[in-house]
């Protein structure tokens, strides 16, 4: 046994379920759109965030929007909230941080990325396959900030 499983023996992690929770598509400028040529601009906001549900497991929930313009004129937007349920235990607040914030979202994200493309298709648009996220820089970045965020606020209470 290792020390590290020693210090921490009931560490549990485990998907539980995953779905969709909300699902938008919107092609406001069809059918005009599909006379153009296809060049696409192709634009991804990307956001998670967790809530406890009960015990041990936590909803993440991972929001997408992608916004597709051709010729400087939406062709369409999708919308979506993919989630998971998954139990977590056992880990530091530090883990959970990283783990609700980087790990979940990167086993939702091909869910997400799946049902982004089905819709595309169904709307009648070329398929779009949505290019990996790295969720532990993003996470990282965002730490960062809020460390840095922290720092000023500090250092301008100091100085008053």
């Amino acid at each position: 046994m290792t020390e590290k499983a020693a210090q921490q023996p009931n560490q549990q992690f485990g998907l539980q379920r995953i779905y969709i929770k909300d699902l938008s598509f919107e092609a406001p400028k069809a059918p005009e759109v599909f006379k153009s040529e296809w060049k696409p601009e192709i634009n991804l906001e990307i956001n998670n965030k967790s809530e406890k549900v009960e015990g041990d497991i936590y909803e993440i929930v991972l929001s997408m929007t992608v916004t597709v313009k051709n010729k400087n004129e939406i062709a369409f937007i999708v919308e979506i909230q993919q989630a998971g349920l998954f139990l977590i235990a056992g880990v530091s607040a530090q883990q959970m941080q990283q783990i609700l914030g980087a790990y979940c979202p990167n086993i939702l994200f091909p869910y997400a990325r799946e049902a982004v493309s089905d819709i595309v298709g169904k709307g009648s648009f070329p398929q779009l396959l949505l290019a990996p996220v790295n969720f532990d820089a993003l996470y990282a970045e965002a730490v960062k900030r809020k460390t840095e965020q922290a720092n000023k606020e500090a250092e301008t209470a100091a100085k008053h």
